[in-house]
């Protein structure tokens, strides 16, 4: 599977945190985000990886080294990021994971929609007396899928909140195409990519994979940048020193059944 990362956006309202970089590129805990995303697509056994950059291209460049595709947004300023998905849509057709470039979140999030049977589907932050505002990209569920998602949803038919990750397999590929393309023949290219999405859960059942309590965050605004240093990355590293790493339980769990195949025999 290829996992494609949004990357392309500007992030004016951190620039008074990471100056005039691109967002993806703030730093968290001696790393960029963008290095961090990598790093758990890796470790999920993700390897062809796409970036969809745009303001400050070649800064985006020089983090992702040879070993990640880079698709260039030309348009970042007056496009979003339905637009900057369409861009990546000759190398979707084989099933992807798409994520929004500023979201830290912990490995299991990442394997636990990948190892979803299902074959499209989101993460979903379920609601937990949280106060929405106009900001949050809002999703109602139906039986286990998305009814509706955006951010003008009323918060009291909220369920959840989007984290920013969806997985498509190769017919949802194809339909989520089409969708971007017929996006795109009207007023999308300045849309948010979950507008896409909603078009194509008229279609085909989009899944909910929901968070589990698991440490994450979308990165928008100064203070979301500051919890994401002070609280979230500690949330992670805690779990991840008592033995919550996905890849660390998958290896352990391989040497046991090893050890035990060789006390057998």
């Amino acid at each position: 599977m290829r996992a494609v990362i949004l990357a392309a956006g500007r992030g004016d309202r951190l620039r008074d945190v990471i100056g005039d970089a691109n967002k993806c590129l703030a730093p968290i805990g001696g790393s960029t985000l963008l290095e961090r995303q990598i790093k758990s697509l890796q470790s999920c056994g993700i390897e062809t990886i796409t970036v969809i950059a745009g303001f400050r291209a070649d800064d985006v460049r020089a983090v992702c080294g040879d070993a990640v595709d880079l698709i260039v947004n030309d348009e970042f300023d007056s496009t979003n990021s339905l637009y900057s998905l369409w861009l990546a849509r000759d190398v979707l057709g084989d099933g992807f994971i798409v994520l929004n470039g500023d979201v830290l979140f912990h490995d299991q999030l990442l394997w636990d929609l990948l190892t979803s049977r299902d074959e499209d589907a989101l993460l979903m932050a379920a609601t937990r007396d949280e106060r929405y505002s106009d900001e949050e990209m809002k999703i109602r569920v139906r039986r286990g899928c998305v009814a509706e998602i955006a951010k003008t949803l009323d918060p009291a038919d909220t369920d959840g909140e989007n984290v920013g990750i969806a997985k498509f397999g190769v017919d949802g590929a194809r339909i989520l195409i089409e969708e971007l393309a017929g996006e795109l023949a009207g007023d999308g290219a300045r849309a948010y990519l979950p507008r896409a999405f909603a078009a194509f859960a008229r279609r085909r059942p989009l899944r909910v994979v929901e968070t589990r309590g698991f440490p994450w965050t979308e990165i928008d605004f100064p203070e979301d940048y500051w919890r994401a240093c002070a609280e979230v990355m500690p949330a992670i590293n805690d779990l991840d020193a008592a033995g919550g790493n996905p890849r660390a339980r998958a290896s352990r769990a391989s040497d046991e059944r090893a050890g035990g195949l060789t006390r057998y025999v």
